[in-house]
């Protein structure tokens, strides 16, 4: 009951952390000078064409973006009534994206389910690869393991995504011939899903996730290494050790526990790291995910369009906070009873 009542009050402090982080994202991307609109206005007003002019006026009043600011996000977020009455995020309605000319969730709908599916992929991943390799790494400490998969961690630091996406672009299809580009073969497009086409994006997920995961398992991995060799030369390692205890038990048992709390506690960190590490690799990959279109709204100033992927990926964030949160109350019982004890003896 105590883990359900933290979860519930971190998800209210979510919310209302996610309401503030809306605001700044949406007064940031209106910080340049114009918008879409006024862009496209100035450029018709230029070649004298009236009847352009006259509709991008239209939307302008359509969507408050003639009102001040704070007006304008209030309307956006469903809080003030706008031409439609109350329809904004808090309601559903995303917006309209100007730069492709349709609404956001029809943008971003499918888009953003492939990114739930590419970064939690990539996530898992990282944590497969990252906690064996760093527990290795640390009871292996100073031989050819440890120096071999330092190595390996250091050249995943080191090299850039996008460098690494070619490459495996390139010898993936050539040596293995793993499929080129998207995130499932074009016949399966827009077609339930199926054991054929679950199979066909199985194969596709390949690439992007080793290019995605490889630099977040490479931090996680020497930081877990450093964890572990710091709890293993402690006197209760020692003590243990004298005992008798198995190697194995010794290294498992209490380092391993203690180890992994800062390793838990990254999860917050390392998704909003992987999706924006993943808008460049999309892009190289041709993945259908919502990088492309934030890198086009950005560049087109389509606000609407760059603010809801901003807020997503806002939430994306929160969300591993409350779920790293959860996680170490339940692998440290000391995060769970440590304020209830430090009352007690005042």
């Amino acid at each position: 009951m105590e883990i359900l009542r933290f979860a519930f009050f971190r998800l209210l402090s979510m919310l209302a952390t996610l309401l503030l982080v809306s605001a700044l994202i949406f007064f940031i991307i209106n910080l340049p000078p114009g918008d879409y609109l006024s862009n496209q206005i100035a450029e018709l007003r230029a070649t004298g064409q009236a009847a352009g002019v006259a509709n991008a006026e239209f939307l302008r009043q359509e969507y408050s973006l003639d009102k001040s600011l704070p007006h304008q996000y209030l309307v956006w977020m469903g809080l003030l009534p706008g031409s439609h009455g109350f329809s904004g995020i808090l309601q559903g309605d995303f917006g309209w994206s100007f730069e492709f000319d349709q609404p956001v969730a029809d943008v971003v709908g499918q888009a953003m389910w492939m990114t739930i599916l590419v970064n939690l992929v990539a996530l898992l991943f990282v944590y497969i690869v990252a906690l064996p390799l760093g527990v290795l790494a640390a009871a292996k400490s100073r031989t050819w393991v440890d120096y071999s998969t330092s190595l390996v961690g250091y050249l995943g630091l080191a090299t850039p995504n996008f460098l690494l996406a070619l490459i495996l672009f390139y010898y993936g299809h050539r040596l293995f011939d793993l499929p080129i580009g998207g995130l499932m073969a074009p016949e399966f497009e827009g077609e339930p899903m199926s054991f054929a086409k679950l199979k066909s994006v199985l194969l596709h997920l390949i690439i992007p996730t080793f290019v995605i995961g490889t630099a977040g398992a490479a931090a996680m991995m020497q930081r877990l290494r450093a964890n572990m060799l710091d709890e293993l030369h402690k006197p209760y390692v020692t003590t243990a050790e004298a005992k008798g205890l198995p190697a194995r038990a010794r290294l498992i048992k209490y380092p391993l526990r203690v180890a992994l709390n800062p390793f838990v506690a990254d999860i917050g960190n390392l998704i909003p790291s992987l999706v924006s590490g993943s808008v460049l690799v999309s892009v190289v990959l041709g993945l259908q995910t919502i990088g492309p279109a934030l890198l086009a709204a950005l560049k087109s100033q389509d606000q609407f369009l760059a603010g809801f992927v901003l807020l997503f990926v806002a939430a994306l964030t929160l969300l591993g906070t409350v779920i790293s949160d959860v996680l170490l109350m339940l692998l440290d019982p000391r995060i769970r009873y440590g304020a209830r004890a430090g009352t007690n003896r005042s």
